[in-house]
């Protein structure tokens, strides 16, 4: 078999190095990352430094101005300007102080000490300037602040000004042209394993679809092929060492092997299909062919069993069809014979169950009745129970036409009391009061009237109210009577419909038992027929019995 290196091996080295570069990609990232905030800090405090030198210079050249205007307008302004820079803001001082802090080198810290001793010396010219302009001696101010001696000074601060700050832009300005210069290194390297990635990847890309996909796409065609049942389909993969080789060896002998079982399979029935039935079955299937090879034997085992059994029992058979035309010729004459026993028998069934049937209608019709009566029976219970609560109804509202009269009887009542107070009322006015007596009387005398009739309407109302019980007790009684009657018609109802049942039921069975025994009657008229056919048919089974033995004959067996 030819080596080849594997796939997973190939796949492994090939993302192996795609990983290593995306690693040294992150790195450079990271140092890219990493120059770039140097740079900016390096911009930053270039200018800081710068920013702080001019400060430094600045102030100076802030005390310097404000000497000269104070002694050329002698303005108190100027000369608390001057005093609040020394004094206060002291910008010189604190811009020396930040360029420190930042870092600044021996050679710029010693043009600062220069500078600084020299704005130091000019100090005393300024400030005697200052007093003479309090003494009113300006012209002798601006000869000090105007003077050679200062002037000199001026000049060579302004010098050692320029040299510091050429010297400070240039250091800074180196550090960050470094610093630009390692960025673009970076930059450059980035590019390259961005590229070297891209490379990688169409590598890896052309050698999955070399090795890998057309390959598989191949093995996949085969496959198919060979669950289509083509096993002479040309496969042009050849096998190798690595995983997709041993995977087109493994369908190589796939197919190599199902040839085998095929050939061997298809000459055993070819020799079974010419009569050969002494064979013996390979021995060298394997895996889930082996049922196949077990089948195939147990298949000739049973064929021979089979035909040495159908051989011996022709022979039986020619004998015993000679005894079975005899006994069918017997049989024959005994069924004509039952034939005509069944048909009468038949008939007589038939009269018994055209009587149940009429028994069964006329029972069917009283249950019918039945269930009308019991339905009645109901619907009179339902109205005699609907007539006790209406009973029930007028008796409760007697009861309440008692409770009017009762009140009408206390309205009289009071009436009357009304009617003597004022009659006592109108004895009292005399004279005056002799129509309101008047009034009064009529006034008791409607109250006893109103009084009588209550009384009489009460009178009615218990007369009615006894009524009412009484009808109550008697629609009470009569709906227990009706009660009493509907069970008794259900009961009826319900004996009447066993009836109609069991005379259904006796109905449905002669029709059965009619059905029945014309089916047997039908069956014993087919067996006298085929009593007679089986004396022909045995004749005719004794000739193929004949005939069978002698087709047996042809197969080659084993034991004979």
């Amino acid at each position: 078999m030819k080596k080849a290196i594997n796939q997973s091996t190939l796949f492994l080295i090939l993302n192996g190095i795609s990983i290593l570069t995306l690693l040294f990609l992150v790195l450079s990232l990271m140092e890219y990352n990493r120059i770039t905030d140097h740079l900016s800090g390096a911009n930053e405090k270039r200018v800081t430094l710068t920013y702080n030198a001019n400060r430094f210079m600045n102030g100076s050249a802030y005390l310097t101005n404000e000497v000269r205007a104070y002694a050329a307008t002698g303005s108190q302004e100027h000369y608390d300007n001057y005093w609040d820079e020394v004094n206060v803001q002291k910008n010189r001082d604190k811009g020396v102080a930040a360029m420190q802090e930042i870092g600044i080198t021996e050679e710029e810290q010693a043009m600062i000490n220069e500078m600084s001793a020299l704005s130091n010396a000019l100090v005393p010219l300024e400030e005697e300037a200052m007093k003479e302009v309090q003494a009113g001696q300006r012209e002798d101010a601006i000869a000090y602040v105007y003077g050679q001696e200062y002037n000199d000074s001026i000049a060579k601060i302004n010098s050692l000004k320029e040299q510091f700050l050429a010297a400070l832009d240039k250091r800074t300005l180196n550090s960050v042209e470094l610093l630009l210069r390692q960025e673009e290194f970076v930059r450059i390297r980035m590019i390259a394993a961005i590229v070297m990635v891209g490379v990688m990847q169409l590598i890896v890309i052309t050698v999955t679809r070399r090795r890998v996909l057309r390959p598989v796409i191949l093995v996949k065609e085969q496959m198919g092929e060979i669950s289509k049942g083509n096993l002479s389909e040309d496969f042009s993969l050849r096998s190798d060492t690595s995983e997709i080789g041993m995977l087109v060896e493994s369908i190589h002998e796939t197919k190599r092997e199902l040839k085998k079982y095929i050939q061997d399979i298809d000459s055993v029935l070819s020799q079974m299909a010419q009569g050969n039935m002494d064979l013996s079955v390979g021995d060298d299937y394997r895996g889930e062919f082996l049922p196949i090879q077990n089948a195939m034997r147990q298949i000739l085992d049973a064929l021979n069993n089979a035909l040495l059994g159908i051989n011996r029992t022709a022979e039986q058979v020619s004998l015993e069809s000679e005894r079975l035309s005899s006994g069918a010729r017997t049989l024959s004459n005994g069924t004509v014979q039952q034939a005509s026993a069944v048909e009468e028998l038949s008939a007589s069934i038939q009269d018994i169950s055209r009587q149940v049937d009429s028994t069964s209608g006329d029972a069917e019709q009283a249950r019918k009745a039945a269930e009308d009566a019991s339905e009645m029976m109901g619907l009179c219970g339902q109205k005699m129970e609907a007539l006790t609560a209406a009973m029930e109804n007028i008796s409760k509202a007697s009861h309440q036409i008692g409770g009017i009269i009762k009140t009408i009887e206390d309205i009289s009542f009071q009436t009357k009391i009304l009617a003597l107070n004022a009659a006592v009322e109108a004895a009292r006015a005399g004279e005056a009061g002799q129509g309101f007596a008047v009034v009064a009387d009529e006034v008791q005398s409607l109250a006893n009237k109103s009084a009588t009739s209550a009384q009489g309407i009460t009178e009615l109302i218990e007369n009615a109210m006894e009524l009412v019980q009484y009808g109550s007790s008697l629609s009470s009684e009569t709906t227990n009577a009706l009660a009493a009657v509907v069970s008794s018609a259900e009961k009826s109802a319900e004996m009447v419909e066993r009836i109609a049942d069991s005379a259904f039921s006796q109905s449905q069975s002669l029709k059965q038992l009619t059905r029945g025994m014309e089916q047997i009657s039908e069956v014993v008229q087919t067996n006298a027929a085929t009593s007679q056919e089986s004396a022909a048919s045995a004749r005719e089974l004794s000739d193929m019995a004949s005939e069978l033995k002698l087709s047996v004959q042809k197969f080659r067996l084993r034991g004979i």
